[in-house]
């Protein structure tokens, strides 16, 4: 890593396709259908979705329409799905696109292959009652509230639409997320919708380990400065660390500029292969770390990867890991790589 890239991301697209294969195991005989919206959630939505199709998913599901027509771009014969509204002069670049549509607010668009999207307690995008399918109609779809955290009200979700859709044949019946997929085999349906998973993100806020997941991205940097701080003194800005002792410090290039947040500032990195805490604030652009020793300038530091954990860092942000992940900035001057073994 140059010292010009500050930090590089590497996503292992052969731990996806592991991931895709733990899920269509989970699955059943239910279809996998891969959610690269936000770009992949910040993995990269092309070559992720190469690498799901390889390992047996079947579909594309992303959220608007530059999304779709973007990977259109790079893969002229996938099966694509827009889950979020469009807009009227957005049907015709869809039909043109040969990209399907969700139905979600009464209006079925024509000419194209559409998907009737039912509210079973999300209380967002849905239909309060499925209409007639047109000729049109491939599919009919709701989306779960709180699959990870919540059995009584996922199973009342599922139990709602299955007997909504019981009289509805020849059309794929789709509502599990990642979540359901690896804990309600019920929800299963004709397809499953998975995206935080396919990247080896628990969407339980826990160890992806214990789901048979694989962490996907790793994201390093190294030590840009060290510096040994006597009692007193500080580092960074509104001096919330101040060292009682004297306290040898590391400075990392990354900051909230590239989707290390503010509010991660007492979380874990590796440095050296050792965990080290993350103290004071965090810069746009850096980010201090606690060392037990003087450590040379350019010693590696692991931000995600080698057993650090996106959950982890949420869990300190107090947020989830679809945020951590696709807040992820690729700017210029942070590298991306694709590692496509496996």
């Amino acid at each position: 890593m140059s010292a010009v890239e500050r930090s590089s991301f590497t996503i292992d697209l052969g731990a996806v396709r592991r991931n895709a294969a733990t899920l269509l195991r989970a699955a059943g005989e239910a279809e996998l259908w891969a959610v690269v919206k936000a770009e992949g959630y910040g993995h990269g939505a092309a070559d992720v979705s190469r690498a799901a199709l390889d390992a047996g998913a079947s579909a594309l599901c992303v959220a608007t329409l530059p999304e779709a027509l973007h990977l259109r771009a790079a893969l002229h014969e996938a099966r694509i799905i827009v889950m979020c509204p469009v807009s009227d002069r957005e049907v015709g670049e869809a039909r043109a696109a040969h990209l399907e549509l969700v139905a979600a607010d009464g209006r079925v668009p024509e000419g194209l292959r559409v998907h009737l999207k039912l509210d079973t307690g999300m209380g967002r995008w849905g239909l309060s009652e499925l209409p007639a399918p047109t000729h049109d109609v491939v599919g009919v779809m709701s989306h779960l509230a709180v699959a990870e955290s919540d059995p009584d009200f996922t199973r009342t979700q599922i139990e709602r639409f299955r007997a909504a859709t019981a009289g509805l044949a020849g059309i794929t019946h789709h509502i599990a997320n990642s979540a359901a997929t690896l804990r309600y085999p019920e929800a299963a349906f004709d397809a499953v919708r998975c995206g935080i998973a396919l990247y080896g993100i628990s969407p339980f806020g826990t160890d992806p380990g214990a789901d048979g997941l694989e962490p996907a991205l790793r994201w390093d940097s190294s030590l840009a400065l060290v510096k040994r701080l006597a009692p007193g003194e500080s580092t960074g800005y509104g001096r919330r660390f101040v060292a009682e002792q004297p306290t040898w410090i590391g400075i990392v290039p990354v900051g909230y500029a590239d989707g290390f947040r503010r509010d991660m500032t007492g979380t874990e990195v590796l440095v050296a292969g050792e965990r080290r805490r993350v103290v004071g604030t965090i810069s746009m652009d850096a980010l201090a770390v606690e060392l037990d020793r003087k450590l040379p300038v350019g010693t590696p530091v692991t931000l995600v990867g080698d057993g650090v954990l996106i959950e982890e860092h949420a869990r300190v942000a107090e947020t989830i890991g679809y945020e951590i992940a696709t807040g992820l900035n690729t700017r210029s001057g942070r590298a991306r790589r694709v590692a496509r073994n496996g």
